[in-house]
């Protein structure tokens, strides 16, 4: 196993006690990583070359890269890539849950969110943050500039999943107040009635933002290791209920089947992206469909 693909498993970022450090550690191990992958020859900044299409001027393609790779790219410039980014982080109490995972779902969502901020001033792209729980809690503007990351950590930092959510209402109050074209990158186990939030997701849509929505679910929530009674817990509620593990097992992963893909069509429908993560998954894999996305956009 390469240092790279180590390095980007959630138990070896937990051990890193600066975030700024965890998210340079994420997004420079998953670049490092691209070397070794199809995008070998391609710029790793995504921001310098994208695929010819017809109809684009011949003096743009890039012969040196069609000597790499065999494939006709093209140059794309500054003002042809930049995209306004914002970060929109759900700071719910269910968040905070964990089963066996090292890192909890907030844990996890913090660590794309820093990785994703890197990301994007890495490619000279300005990107906002925005925390909410049952209200928005707080923002920052997007930035390109270096500093913004620094800010955007530092904010990150001070966050803490508590109360309830109201995931739909608060992607409603940002569609009403970012009044440009923005790529919204949503983090949330979306735990709340699935039609509201995605009434508000065809909100973003029409408000003509580009949206992708990171799903994230603790593992145990995805496979359900559980056996005997088990004593479950609604975290925003605080309600109990006792159940038998093997009676309701089929049942619980065919209503997060079903949970998964309806979101997963919506998206699909409307334009935007559904990317489905659990904390025992590595962050490349969040960070390459992001990139994947954000090239399709183009």
């Amino acid at each position: 196993m390469s240092s790279a693909e180590q390095y980007l498993k959630p138990e070896v970022i937990q051990n890193i006690a600066r975030l700024d450090l965890r998210a340079k550690f994420i997004v420079e191990g998953f670049l490092s990583g691209l070397h070794a992958s199809p995008f070998q020859g391609f710029s790793v900044e995504f921001s310098e070359h994208r695929r010819y299409n017809p109809g684009d001027d011949p003096k743009d393609i890039d012969w040196q890269v069609f000597a790499r790779t065999d494939r006709i790219y093209v140059k794309r410039y500054q003002a042809e890539t930049n995209i306004t980014g914002y970060i929109l982080m759900d700071l719910s109490r269910s968040m905070a849950y964990t089963f066996r995972q090292t890192l909890t779902k907030f844990d996890y969502g913090i660590c794309l969110a820093a990785a994703l901020s890197y990301l994007m001033i890495h490619q000279q792209d300005p990107v906002g943050l925005m925390t909410f729980d049952d209200q928005l809690r707080a923002s920052l503007p997007a930035r390109s500039r270096r500093s913004q990351l620094g800010d955007i950590l530092a904010l990150l930092q001070k966050c803490r999943p508590s109360g309830s959510t109201d995931i739909a209402g608060n992607l409603r109050r940002v569609a009403s107040m970012i009044r440009h074209r923005s790529l919204m990158m949503i983090i949330s186990d979306l735990l709340a009635d699935p039609e509201p939030v995605i009434d508000s997701l065809r909100m973003l849509r029409f408000a003509g933002h580009d949206v992708i929505l990171f799903h994230i679910l603790d593992e145990a929530e995805v496979t359900f290791p559980f056996s005997g009674s088990v004593d479950l817990l609604e975290p925003e509620t605080e309600d109990h209920e006792i159940v038998d593990a093997a009676s309701i097992r089929s049942d619980y992963l065919e209503a997060l089947r079903e949970l998964r893909e309806r979101y997963r069509d919506v998206c699909m429908k409307i334009g935007a992206d559904y990317v489905a993560l659990d904390t025992s998954m590595p962050f490349d894999k969040a960070l390459l469909e992001y990139l994947f996305q954000r090239q399709a956009r183009f």
